[in-house]
């Protein structure tokens, strides 16, 4: 009995700082429809700021309390100025390109903040209040970690307040229904958007101050606690507070028991929680079908094939790529090779982007069985690399339409969430079967035997598939798949079934980005569970995005520049995150449809 109630009071401290920055992520999400993906830089901003605030002040519990709140104020100002100086200038542009903005200025923070604190981990010195024990049940229980179980209700009940009971949270709460009505009632969306930020980063911050006690303050805290973070809010429903206080009592006690109990179970528990409670409730726990945001800009629809011109240019790239080896050395090769790879990746987003309108934030999945099929067809099973190619697109294809059959019931952040939840579950097979898949060692040794340069065979088949994804696109069969996107109960009544069709591009898709993933198999001679990190589905989403979702060129344009920059980068600066941050803040605000959208013809 007392393990059990250990357990449990590990995991009530361990939901309490998950808790804060869920809570802050909702409230901005709900009222401003910001995707913030930045929202984990900021917790690791007040994480830093506690560290600079308590280091310097007396160590007793008053002066303690009053660093840690004004470590949360000092980033929730932070929030507000990244509020005023970026988002504000795009909240009219499509929500996706949002995100894409918010993940430059984690790449931006990534660089800035081991400028400013340096890039060694930073504990905190804990005076004797902070390491003292209470004995419940003959066990010791940390004082501290009782603190943090109290903190959570408090902030929940102090939320509700300051949302039911003040003018404030009524228009947040209004805004959060329907944005756009609000407005024409007159109330200010600027300084009620940059409010709300400011309110969701300064929680984020003090969850970060909160959690310093127990951990360092590190440049690895960002990405990790986002991804949990998203399953919390999506688990308890985009917008509801007292939601994410639920999920994240649910996820924070199952990741204590499971640690303890199911240890190998504990890097994809909470994604697999997530994925059964979006297949049992769409919407989450708490949640409610968001309302449509009316006024804000759109994905044009994708109807018109490539001008003339456009089509010359990408011959003439072609015959370009053709006759490369003759004139380039092995290294501008390799990059190539890998560019052409990446257009493969991106497109295959693309499609359920932007015909298919299902955002994935789980892409990588394919791409790495892909990359396994072929690299154990030919280390197992030891098949010629014609073979292990075809084998790399048939595992990715049968697990995207396994897979599938769940994911398109969903929509929005939810759909894209749970693609990311089958994305964990695969990179934790991965990472766990050493017996099939070498672990984290991988697997190496894949080599291609060819009769001719492999370059030339990821030229084939890569241009090949781009080729055949465009005739889907613009095929029949895309445009009902389109139909289905702008109106699934308009499509449903001329006789379209958007299910199947989405199902369909869904398993195309897959396919897609698992050949891409046995030609990088091949390329680079081994495979590692990396690449069905999160961190490699979101390179294919800045790929498409920043070519552009509404053209079938965008996701080749967005796949040259990503791969270009960050290669020229990574070779001319050590602080290429920063620079590559700012290049693509940039161009969200140059281009805001994508460089490829920007100049499509008009209609």
């Amino acid at each position: 009995m007392d393990f059990v109630v250990i357990q449990l009071l590990t995991g009530l401290a361990s939901a309490a700082s998950l808790f804060l920055i869920a809570a802050g992520l909702t409230v901005i999400f709900g009222v401003t429809r910001v995707v913030n993906f930045s929202h984990g830089s900021l917790y690791m901003i007040g994480c830093y700021l506690a560290w600079s605030i308590l280091t310097r002040l007396p160590r007793d519990p008053a002066w303690f309390a009053l660093g840690i709140l004004l470590a949360a104020l000092a980033t929730g100002l932070i929030g507000a100025l990244l509020e005023t100086t970026l988002l504000r200038r795009i909240y009219r542009a499509p929500e996706l390109f949002q995100l894409l903005a918010t993940f430059g200025v984690v790449l931006v923070i990534q660089d800035l903040v081991p400028l400013i604190w340096g890039p060694q981990d930073l504990p905190l010195p804990r005076p004797p209040w902070l390491r003292s024990f209470v004995t419940i049940m003959g066990e010791r229980f940390p004082l501290y970690d009782l603190i943090l179980i109290a903190i959570g209700p408090v902030v929940l009940l102090l939320l509700w307040l300051l949302l039911h009971r003040t003018r404030f949270g009524i228009l947040i709460r209004a805004a959060t229904e329907d944005r756009e009505m609000a407005a024409a009632l007159g109330i200010d969306q600027r300084i009620l958007f940059t409010a709300v930020f400011a309110l969701g980063a300064a929680l984020a911050g003090l969850g970060g101050a909160l959690i310093l006690p127990n951990t360092s303050a590190n440049t690895g805290i960002d990405l990790a606690v986002i991804v949990e973070a998203f399953v919390v809010v999506v688990v308890g429903g985009m917008g509801s507070v007292t939601g994410a206080f639920v999920a994240a009592l649910l996820i924070g006690v199952l990741q204590s028991f499971g640690i303890a109990l199911l240890p190998k179970a504990t890097l994809v528990l909470a994604f697999v929680v997530m994925a059964i409670v979006l297949i049992a409730r769409p919407n989450g726990l708490l949640g409610q079908p968001l309302a449509p945001v009316r006024g804000a800009a759109g994905v044009p629809t994708l109807i018109r094939p490539a001008s003339k011109l456009t089509q010359a240019v990408l011959m003439a790239g072609l015959g370009l790529a053709v006759v490369a080896p003759f004139v380039l050395g092995p290294y501008p090769q390799a990059v190539l090779t890998e560019a052409l790879i990446a257009m493969v990746f991106a497109a295959s987003l693309h499609l359920t982007m932007g015909p298919g309108g299902m955002v994935s934030f789980g892409h990588a999945a394919w791409f790495g069985l892909g990359a396994y099929g072929a690299a154990l067809a030919a280390k197992i099973l030891l098949l010629p690399t014609p073979i292990g190619l075809l084998a790399a697109p048939l595992v990715a294809g049968l697990a995207a339409a396994a897979f599938g059959a769940f994911i398109v019931r969903l929509s929005g952040v939810y759909l894209a969430m749970l693609t990311l939840a089958f994305a964990q579950i695969v990179w934790a097979v991965a990472t766990q079967w050493s017996w099939l898949t070498g672990g984290d060692d991988g697997v190496l040794g894949v080599w291609p035997a060819l009769p001719f340069p492999f370059y030339w065979a990821v030229l084939g088949l890569s241009a090949g598939t781009v080729w055949l994804l465009r005739q889907v696109i613009h095929a029949p069969f895309g445009f009902a798949l389109r139909a289905s996107r702008d109106s699934t109960l308009r499509a449903g009544a001329i006789g379209l079934d958007p299910d199947r069709l989405r199902m369909a591009a869904f398993t195309i898709a897959g396919a897609a980005a698992g050949l891409s993933g046995g030609l990088f198999a091949y390329a680079k001679g081994s495979v590692f569970p990396t690449y069905v990190h999160v961190g490699h589905s979101v390179d294919a989403l800045l790929m498409v995005l920043l070519g552009g979702v509404q053209t079938v060129s965008g996701p080749i344009v967005g796949a040259l520049v990503y791969t270009g920059l960050y290669d020229i980068l990574l070779q001319v600066t050590t602080m290429w995150r920063l620079a590559l941050g700012l290049a693509i803040i940039g161009l969200v605000l140059l281009f805001p449809n994508g460089i490829a959208g920007a100049i499509r013809r008009p209609a």
